[in-house]
């Protein structure tokens, strides 16, 4: 079974103007729209980066802040062109989706460094120390974590992380089934094609990502205090969720409300619509954003030179420090398990517990440090006489009971 064309056989050879004039149809309205929100998105947005770019003060907060004000016009670009060119559309909303992990753990970031200056040393979990044990947020809240565990903190940064893997996998894996016709989106949910499987893992993982952002934000609102902390995180938020949403209902009125036309499916019609919303949504993002993201904050003091803005802009772009935070999480886990595994105590037999056979250990056991391995039983030197006409009193120097000594004795008979 072949999956059914999500474009029309014929394509509109008409022009937007030509000797007579414009020519206004719906979908070229629509264009000049997207085309005209996606500029004003990008001017807005320049605005901001550059006024952080110049007033670069404090590098760990600001180039995470650069990278989430990089989603308006990442977002406005990218829709604008899929509703230009709607016959690819598959394809560059993939690109977009890619953008979407880079913010969500940006915005992490961004709260840990939050965090991290409030505390001795700018240690985000010396701030943690300060926290009690507390439930999880709902739908978990019957679970009761403690933040001052070592595993806590990367539990969140790869909660959050994963994101960064998983989304961008995801879409190179939905471009080389859309590539190879397996893929099928315009069929919906159906356990035939590609489309179904690569969603769910997204959603898992968009979740999974989420709640590990709303698990550290109510940790740490005293922390972000004065920080607008909540008008930043919907800034995240909000554009997630209506790109989401939103392409959700359009997909909804497919054949409902939204028919097809000569040129156009209903899914052309349908992607083509959200790619249109998002245009315009994203001019008012990037205003919000100005206001939740100011540069203010990091305004140079007077007299001071305004910074380059060439730096900024690399250390926005240069993502080593995610792989890093990474990396630096799966090493815990590595060490964490391949030292449970190793340092777990083994339970010692009954000739060992007593003393009367060596350890299968060569040093100390792992488990009982600083405890002392009894001699094996060739080692053990035994008097010439009979050990039972030993007087008590020239064994038991110390006072040691007669009930000890004859213990010690009958284990000695046992070696023996």
């Amino acid at each position: 079974m072949s999956c059914p064309s999500e474009n029309q056989s014929q394509i509109d050879q008409s022009k937007f103007w030509d000797s007579n004039g414009l020519h206004w149809t719906t979908h070229r309205i629509g264009w000049a729209i997207a085309g005209g929100c996606a500029v004003l998105t990008v001017l807005i947005s320049t605005i901001s980066v550059l006024s952080h770019c110049r007033n670069y003060t404090n590098r760990s907060q600001q180039r995470q802040i650069l990278r989430i004000l990089y989603m308006p016009p990442v977002y406005g670009t990218i829709s604008f062109v899929s509703y230009r060119f709607f016959r690819d559309y598959t394809y560059y909303s993939f690109i977009q989706s890619v953008y979407e992990a880079i913010g969500l753990s940006a915005f992490l970031l961004l709260l840990i460094s939050y965090v991290a200056a409030t505390a001795a040393g700018g240690s985000a979990e010396k701030a943690l120390e300060r926290k009690d044990k507390r439930p999880l947020p709902i739908p978990f809240c019957c679970w009761r974590y403690r933040p001052t565990k070592g595993y806590f903190m990367y539990t969140v940064k790869w909660s959050v992380l994963q994101y960064v893997i998983i989304r961008p996998a995801a879409s190179i894996a939905g471009i080389v089934c859309e590539n190879l016709d397996v893929l099928c989106k315009q069929s919906g949910f159906s356990f035939r094609w590609a489309h179904l499987y690569i969603e769910c893992v997204n959603f898992i993982s968009i979740s999974i990502a989420l709640y590990g952002l709303l698990v550290f934000y109510g940790l740490t609102a005293e922390e972000l205090r004065g920080r607008r902390p909540m008008a930043k995180f919907l800034a995240i938020k909000l554009i997630v969720m209506f790109t989401f949403y939103q392409s959700f209902v359009f997909e909804a009125l497919e054949g409902r409300v939204i028919h097809e036309t000569q040129y156009w499916t209903e899914t052309n019609i349908s992607n083509g619509l959200s790619a249109l919303t998002i245009c315009v949504e994203m001019v008012l993002f990037a205003l919000y954003m100005m206001w939740a993201y100011p540069y203010s904050e990091y305004k140079r003091g007077a007299g001071k030179p305004a910074t380059s803005v060439w730096g900024p802009l690399w250390d926005s772009i240069n993502y080593a420090d995610f792989f890093i935070e990474i990396a630096g999480s799966l090493r815990y886990y590595w060490s964490t398990t391949a030292h449970h595994n190793t340092s777990r105590p083994r339970r010692p037999d009954f000739g060992e517990a007593f003393g009367v056979q060596p350890s299968r250990s060569t040093g100390m056991e792992a488990g009982y440090p600083n405890r002392t391995l009894l001699r094996s039983t060739s080692e053990i030197s035994l008097p010439a006489h009979n050990e039972s006409t030993i007087p008590l009193t020239s064994m038991d120097t110390r006072g040691s009971s007669k009930r000890d000594m004859d213990l010690r004795q009958s284990m000695i008979g046992i070696a023996r």
